[in-house]
């Protein structure tokens, strides 16, 4: 048989969000999610252009003089796309744990 877990949020704060649901066919957590913009696109492209400046040194015998410098520019690049997905988690995980408090697991274990 099921049982239904306790509701242990705010129940009055629950209902104005499921009535906003009901009224606008949404939820605010999801307008949350599309205003969020990050910036992988532009780090993208400049490892592209990298790329492509040391293929042109190779092309003009030029590759070793400059191999190690843009190597450790798309090295840095690439972290920096790293802490950009970090940021993007931390701010999805804290944008679920609001929208969705139910399953928050600090609820849970209290």
């Amino acid at each position: 048989m099921f049982f239904p877990l306790a509701f242990t949020g705010d129940l009055e704060k629950e209902k104005r969000r499921l009535q906003k649901i009901l009224a606008l066919g949404k939820d605010e957590a999801e307008d949350k999610v599309e205003q969020v913009s990050f910036s992988y696109p532009p780090v993208m492209n400049e490892i592209q252009e990298r790329r492509e400046f040391l293929a042109e040194m190779e092309g003009l015998g030029q590759g070793k003089k400059y191999q190690g410098i843009v190597l450790t520019e798309i090295s840095q690049k690439l972290h920096e796309m790293e802490i950009i997905d970090k940021k993007r988690s931390e701010e999805m995980r804290n944008i679920m744990t609001k929208a969705f408090p139910v399953g928050n697991k600090s609820n849970l274990q209290d």
